[in-house]
């Protein structure tokens, strides 16, 4: 390994909470991203290009928003895949197809250069506190070799296979997430029309069979005007759903509950919430409901 020293492409909202995990760990991150003042904001050393990033370490994360950034990065002119060397190891943290993601691992192992797909849950509160929880696909002695990588950003690491297991993994829990955030929402919202009390009515959805990660951790904090901002856009969530999609198209398995996320999260973007936290998508159905607000004193979008 190249010292005690990181490569970090991508330095957005979850890019950049890991980057500082990483830093507060006492690991130097040589990074890069399109916003100039990315890596002073979140503890890295500036580079000036995805080159000088691949030049400066033997271990290279990822953090973009799809699979086609993904290629641009690693298969463009200027890109990973460019300027790798035998014997290093780049680990994409994005949410992207699995397709592509095997495409890309055949093309760096050509180069001799390991590619690990390490998707990633816990959203910016888990990034924030180094508690992730990462699903890895990949060759299971490089990833053997990554346990000073993740242990700073992750509480659980999970190797669920080859090369695309760790996307498809999370392609599968962020589809979840989306029926469960768009649906919840829809409750919540009616719940405020009904006149119910909104924090008992969590109180009894959270112990009872209605329960789902944003009942017990978003909605709590939403009902009182705190949407979480700074992770997963609506936009984002979109495309995760269409990803969901295209891989149960692949796989010949019948896609029976997509179009609920789907409209929901595509009336959030219609509406004017895309670039938002996708947790604002109970402002959007809440809009076309007569104005709902779980809320008195919540901003507006």
């Amino acid at each position: 390994m190249n010292g005690n020293r990181i490569g970090f492409i991508g330095l957005g909202n979850m890019g950049g909470r890991m980057t500082r995990s990483l830093t507060g760990a006492g690991i130097d991150v040589v990074g890069f991203d399109t916003d100039p003042e990315a890596a002073a904001r979140w503890g890295a050393t500036e580079a000036a290009s995805i080159a000088a990033v691949v030049g400066a370490a033997d271990v290279i994360l990822m953090s973009l928003p799809d699979s086609k950034v993904v290629e641009r990065v690693v298969l463009g002119e200027g890109g990973v895949l460019a300027g790798c060397r035998d014997g290093q190891i780049v680990v994409d943290l994005s949410t992207a197809a699995a397709s592509s993601t095997r495409r890309i691992a055949g093309a760096l192992a050509e180069r001799g250069v390991a590619y690990v797909d390490a998707g990633i849950s816990g959203g910016a509160a888990a990034a924030e506190t180094g508690t992730l929880t990462l699903m890895v696909g990949g060759d299971q002695a490089v990833i053997d070799r990554l346990g000073w990588v993740f242990a700073p950003i992750a509480r659980k690491v999970v190797v669920m296979g080859g090369s695309g297991a760790g996307h498809t993994t999370k392609l599968l829990n962020n589809f979840l997430n989306a029926v469960s955030l768009a649906a919840t929402a829809e409750v919540m919202v009616a719940g405020r029309k009904a006149g119910l009390d909104l924090h008992r009515l969590l109180e009894v959805l959270n112990a009872s069979s209605g329960v789902n990660f944003a009942t017990l951790n978003r909605f709590p904090k939403i009902v009182d005007g705190d949407y979480l901002e700074g992770g997963l856009t609506g936009k984002l969530m979109t495309k995760d759903v269409v990803l969901y999609t295209d891989l149960l198209h692949e796989l010949g398995v019948a896609s029976l509950n997509a179009s609920g996320p789907m409209a929901s999260f595509g009336l959030a973007t219609a509406l004017g919430y895309g670039d938002v936290i996708s947790n604002r998508v109970v402002d959007a159905i809440g809009d076309v409901s007569g104005g709902v607000r779980l809320h008195e004193n919540g901003h507006e979008n």
